[in-house]
């Protein structure tokens, strides 16, 4: 059955987040090109629905489709104390109700004022972070991450951090597979590492005029297969190992094997989900060497051994 995603816009809206499940959750396809996801927007008072921006949003929907829905994304919002209470009513029923609720960017302040966070894990925008952190003491707030996945609440960081937030889900409910395809569609990196305090601190260039080292990161994703080591990322980048590990760091907030490491799992995955080859050989081609290997590394992150793996999310599993 197809995923029933509601879109809930508390005015005034960030119009860039409000943009971001139609066009991410959207676009998802599985093996038979059905969509994955059915996206409907709706706010407390259908019509024109203001922003931060000399932009309105039409929507027609009211908060009835929020009852209809599997997930409730709420984006960004600039709305505080004069929410409508039909939305807190609305986001307190779905938690009962056990149905994934998600925000994006401040997003968090409405599942915040609606009590749903509190003892959660979560994050918003790193700009309203101390506004955040005060207003909701009894939330374990995290400003470094991107986006937490909590269980059946999920909230991202400011704006992009929507779309990664987006892609995880995709990546949890069909796979990597289908996930990767969406990533490519909207030109983005299929698992973004780091966090948004590699945003906060600095921009990605050290402003001294030295790259970025996101074409080595390419070039080593294009080369999973190899045995790298971080004398031949460095080799690659032109650089020293010890820089390499620095700047590694202030790019991807990981240490470079660390994200090899991550960046191999995820292609395993993605060979498990697409082909039908035996394990050996896609551990072999992720580049983690053999089959115990690949075994031990996927039970650890995701909890199935590359068998039950590939049963679960193989648009065609194996027969045999």
């Amino acid at each position: 059955m197809t995923h029933r995603v509601a879109v809930l816009l508390v005015p005034p809206v960030v119009p860039f987040d409000t943009t971001i499940p139609g066009l991410v959750l959207g676009s998802a396809r599985d093996a038979g090109g059905r969509p994955c996801y059915e996206v409907r927007t709706c706010t407390p008072v259908p019509g024109p629905v203001a922003s931060d921006s000399d932009v309105e949003i039409l929507v027609r929907h009211g908060l009835e489709v929020l009852d209809e829905a599997d997930t409730i994304v709420v984006p960004g919002t600039y709305s505080r104390e004069e929410t409508d209470p039909r939305v807190f009513e609305a986001l307190r029923r779905a938690a009962g109700e056990g149905r994934r609720l998600v925000s994006i960017c401040t997003g968090a302040f409405m599942l915040g004022m609606a009590g749903i966070l509190d003892g959660r894990r979560v994050t918003t925008y790193w700009r309203r972070s101390e506004e955040f952190a005060r207003r909701f003491p009894a939330v374990e707030f995290d400003p470094r991450v991107l986006f937490v996945d909590d269980g059946r609440v999920l909230t991202s960081a400011g704006l992009a951090a929507g779309i990664d937030l987006c892609l995880h889900i995709i990546r949890s409910d069909f796979g990597a597979a289908v996930a990767n395809d969406v990533a490519r569609l909207v030109v983005m990196a299929p698992v973004r590492q780091g966090g948004q305090a590699q945003f906060i601190a600095a921009p990605v260039s050290s402003g001294n005029g030295t790259a970025s080292l996101s074409v080595t990161r390419e070039w080593a994703l294009r080369h999973l297969d190899r045995s790298l080591t971080l004398a031949d990322l460095a080799g690659h980048a032109r650089v020293s190992v010890r820089t390499l590990t620095r700047r590694f760091g202030a790019e991807t907030g990981m240490a470079p094997l660390q994200w090899l490491l991550h960046a191999r799992v995820e292609r395993a995955k993605e060979l498990l989900e697409s082909t039908a080859l035996p394990v050996g050989e896609v551990a072999r081609l992720s580049g983690l060497g053999s089959a115990d290997s690949l075994r031990a590394h996927l039970v650890r992150r995701a909890g199935l051994t590359p068998t039950a793996y590939r049963a679960a999310f193989a648009a065609d599993p194996p027969r045999g």
